[in-house]
């Protein structure tokens, strides 16, 4: 299975433990990001969109350490930017690990292969390669060519060295069901040990604004690939319920709230996808975000979305509440031939409010308001680190 059993088991202990608690709300998965900077500029990523005193920045060890603490969430997703041009990655993780929590490391596997040596297998960690289709989607994607084929060697020598590898998969309009079929076989092959896709958010700041899919051919095209995979066994690292979803056949609404997100702006609302707001403490964030303001249905950003990070825990929710409609779906798998599910009406969404402009500006003031006063040496040491900055994102 694409999820180790150990995994499985604590992961639905701590969900059932949450129902008898009563919880509404909880994290199932804390989502890190302790950077913005990163080594590629794919066209459809909004993440890398900051001026350079922010893309310096980074969440300490420390920090990392204390988001944990405050969500205490069984599973951890570390994304970026490039998680791996921290430096202190390495130790961010065993700090996690050491605490039994699965820790997910993403990447886009181009420093992997020179990093290896700093990480150990362990089994709560895996690496998380970001792999959008075969060489030409891949490269297309990530607007660079040889990515693909540099990854698919990291891939290769992770596993050589006994890590478990999972890949990240995001399909954007135009996809083709037949080679992303194709595709999963490829990477089944190749040895991953479980892959996890979804479609494209489609970030307000991305350079390509017109390759992400809306909510009608995001199912047609998952009902179409799963058709083609019925029988092959692939192997996802998500619930069934969601890929379910995913094909249309679950009215699922958003729980933003099972995915939490850490940046170094702090508690980012209302999710991974959108930045809308900052809390400074993850109970701020729970306590004080007006989440019925945000999913499908409720505002425009979200009126396309089908993303994991809103999703995968709703997923996880129902499965607890049926059972037996998820051993259903693991069984046979994802219904590709019956009516879809009724869509959500978009009727009473409020408009999108754009405030990224204004929140970097607010950043940017925060953060020279820090700034002590200096010397002319201590000036010509800063421009030296900001040298450094820029060669490490350049590595």
């Amino acid at each position: 299975m694409a999820v180790p059993l150990m995994q499985a088991v604590r992961v639905g202990r701590y969900v059932v433990k949450q129902h008898l608690l009563g919880r509404k709300r909880y994290p199932l998965v804390l989502m890190l990001e302790p950077l913005f900077r990163c080594n590629l500029a794919c066209a459809g990523c909004g993440k890398i969109d900051y001026p350079a005193q922010i893309l310096n920045q980074r969440l300490s060890v420390q920090e990392c350490l204390d988001a944990d603490a405050e969500a205490d969430a069984p599973v951890i997703a570390i994304a970026g930017g490039e998680p791996l041009l921290h430096k202190e990655m390495p130790e961010i993780v065993k700090g996690l690990t050491a605490r039994k929590k699965y820790v997910y490391l993403c990447t886009n596997g181009l420093l992997l292969e020179k990093k290896l040596d700093d990480y150990e297998p362990n089994p709560f960690f895996s690496w998380d390669i970001h792999l959008d289709g075969d060489k030409a989607m891949h490269d297309s994607s990530v607007c660079q060519e040889g990515v693909y084929e540099r990854a698919v060697a990291a891939i290769r020598k992770a596993k050589e060295r006994g890590f478990r590898v999972s890949i990240n998969c995001t399909l954007f309009d135009g996809a083709n069901p037949e080679r992303v079929a194709k595709f999963f076989d490829e990477v089944m092959a190749l040895g991953v040990d479980g892959v996890m896709t979804a479609p494209g958010y489609a970030y307000e700041r991305a350079p390509d604004q017109e390759h992400f899919l809306n909510r009608q051919k995001t199912k047609q095209l998952f009902r179409d690939i799963f058709r083609l995979g019925k029988g092959k066994k692939w192997r996802f690292t998500q619930s069934p319920l969601f890929l379910n979803f995913l094909a249309g056949n679950e009215n699922y609404h958003c729980t933003p709230w099972g995915k939490p997100l850490r940046t170094v702006f702090g508690w980012q609302r209302p999710c991974y996808l959108l930045g809308e707001g900052y809390a400074k403490t993850f109970k701020e964030l729970m306590d004080d975000t007006a989440w019925e303001q945000y999913g499908t249905g409720a505002y425009e950003k979200c009126a396309d979305c089908m993303v994991h990070s809103g999703y995968e825990s709703t997923a996880v929710m129902d499965a607890v509440k049926r059972p037996w409609h998820i051993a259903k779906v693991a069984l046979f798998g994802p219904e590709t031939e019956k009516p879809m599910a009724p869509e959500i009406s978009l009727e009473n969404q409020r408009p999108a409010e754009y405030k990224y402009e204004a929140q970097v500006a607010e950043q940017v003031t925060l953060l020279d308001s820090r700034k002590p006063a200096r010397g002319p040496r201590v000036r010509v040491h800063k421009a030296k680190e900001e040298q450094v900055a820029v060669a490490d994102a350049a590595d």
